[in-house]
């Protein structure tokens, strides 16, 4: 049996484990990303991208070609029984703001969205093993050891951590014998991706919203030429997913024959499911998305959630492999299973709505309010934000450079380091360190406020900081005499800044300077 090494492997090509390959790929970790079926994905199963996934797409360097490759929601179109038609709008009129440059969700079909990761993961060097199965595993204390069944025959892989991101019905899971409690919802639906003529492209269609047994709606996917059809079916009996059995039950529900279903090009029946892991980390082994946790469909939460997993685990990973204590991974299941447990609440609850033929959705759908204020990791301060709190999401804000060059907070946050933002702060204070970048608004800063966005989001006191992690997380609020407190959390994330030098050093004191210098040689 041929065997191997890496630092991670990632069990699982979707959005959960691309978003993971991508983020250490770009950190210069070693990993693997295996795919046990033959070829990607190719439905549209988890169309809507909401706006924080679209922030941590911008982070990984793909938000524009999702723009460009997708669209808007369109229209609500709900079709009543005498003809006539209302129109109402998703999410209400909702514009974007300095702090949240993302206002609404974005459509674009699954398959199309996994591509566009794919090719991003391939400029940074690596690709997905598809046809590669985990067909066993073990670990002790020094890590973990997989049997892999791949085109190539049976291979052995030592890792020093695996990340099942290998869904619903995940592997890595069973495996550990970790528990996924929950329940089944009571509702059985189809969803078909169909080449459709007779309805307009520009609403998202819905019939008999009031009436389990006959709702059906139809949603032209952006980005393509199909349309998805989603309906809730019997819970019990063969559903003919053929362009002929879809047409018929399209005909039977909407009462009309001008509707032509003429190709399906990928379609599926299931059971809607709520359910979690009991633990997200056995040791060496982590779960992220769907082998975490699953959703019912109703607000666009499940690929979403599954992305953001994955953006939590993969900083810290890249961390601790460089030397961080190890402590720092326990964080993840610490921050993602509560968000996952509020999110499986919400999706119930929207489920219970649409049967209710309501399918307006709020601002909490967006997930831009998801934080880690109760984490380890968010370090309580006096001298934080009127607005903020240590665990908020970091908000964006236009801003200049002091070239006058415009420029956006989330350009100075872009990137697998840390940012420390400091207002009328003493940048001297601070050591440089290759996984901390610092700017400065105000005095001598190397950033302007120019309209003052920044300070309405941020909120920073006069010789204050602000530390945003690098999942774009608020870490702490440190005030300018409290550069120990500073010093001693990044020491717990795996970052030793030097001593700064003395005040009269910097000051330009000559002798002062010498005195440091020769400090510094002596050690």
């Amino acid at each position: 049996m041929n065997t191997s090494n890496t630092d991670v492997l990632i069990c699982g090509a979707g959005a959960a484990g691309l978003s993971l390959a991508i983020d250490l790929a770009r950190r210069g970790v070693g990993f693997r990303l295996i795919e046990k079926k033959n070829a990607p994905f190719h439905g549209s199963r988890g169309k809507g991208l909401q706006p924080r996934t679209l922030e941590v797409f911008e982070d990984l360097g793909i938000v524009d070609r999702i723009h460009a490759s997708g669209g808007p929601y369109p229209l609500l179109r709900e079709h009543h029984a005498d003809g006539s038609h209302s129109d109402t709008t998703l999410g209400g009129e909702i514009e974007a703001t300095p702090a949240e440059p993302h206002a609404l969700p974005w459509m674009l079909p699954q398959f199309l969205t996994e591509r566009i990761m794919r090719e991003r993961l391939a400029e940074l060097g690596h690709r997905v093993e598809f046809g590669c199965e985990l067909v066993a595993v073990e670990q002790d204390a020094h890590g973990v050891t997989a049997t892999l069944d791949g085109l190539h025959g049976p291979e052995s892989v030592c890792a020093r951590y695996l990340v099942g991101a290998d869904g619903g019905r995940s592997f890595v899971r069973q495996a550990l014998d970790i528990g996924f409690p929950g329940k089944t919802l009571g509702v059985r639906a189809m969803v078909a991706d169909v080449t459709l003529h007779g309805l307009e492209r520009d609403a998202w269609h819905r019939f008999n919203e009031s009436d389990m047994q006959q709702q059906i709606a139809i949603c032209s996917l952006a980005g393509t030429e199909l349309f998805q059809i989603q309906a809730p079916i019997p819970l019990e009996g063969d559903i003919d997913l053929s362009a002929a059995g879809i047409a018929a039950m399209v005909a039977e529900r909407t009462g009309r024959t001008d509707i032509q279903v003429s190709a399906v090009a990928w379609a599926s029946a299931y059971h809607m499911n709520a359910r979690l892991a009991d633990r997200y980390r056995i040791d060496r082994i982590f779960l992220v998305g769907d082998a975490a946790h699953i959703h019912p469909p109703t607000g666009g939460q499940g690929l979403n959630t599954s992305v953001q997993d994955a953006y939590n685990l993969g900083w810290k990973l890249a961390a601790v492999l460089a030397g961080a204590p190890d402590i720092l991974l326990d964080s993840y299941e610490e921050e993602r299973r509560p968000v996952a447990e509020s999110v499986l609440g919400l999706s119930t609850q929207l489920l219970d709505a649409a049967k209710r033929g309501d399918s307006r959705r709020g601002r909490e759908v967006r997930q831009l309010d998801l934080g880690y204020r109760a984490s380890s990791l968010s370090l309580e301060s006096t001298s934080g934000s009127h607005r903020l709190q240590p665990g908020d999401r970091a908000p964006d804000a236009p801003i200049r450079h002091a070239t006058g060059l415009p420029s956006r907070v989330f350009d100075l946050l872009q990137g697998p380091h840390w940012t420390l933002l400091g207002q009328d702060a003493d940048r001297d204070r601070i050591a440089p360190h290759p996984h901390l970048r610092t700017h400065v608004f105000g005095n001598r800063g190397d950033v302007v406020d120019t309209h003052g966005h920044f300070h309405d989001a941020y909120g920073l006191a006069p010789n204050s900081w602000v530390l945003v992690r690098p999942d774009s997380y608020v870490g702490a609020f440190i005030a300018g005499d409290g550069i120990d407190a500073l010093h001693a959390y990044l020491q717990g994330v795996g970052i030793s800044l030097a001593q700064p030098m003395p005040q009269t050093a910097q000051a330009g004191n000559p002798s002062a300077l010498s005195a440091a210098s020769a400090a510094s040689a002596a050690s």
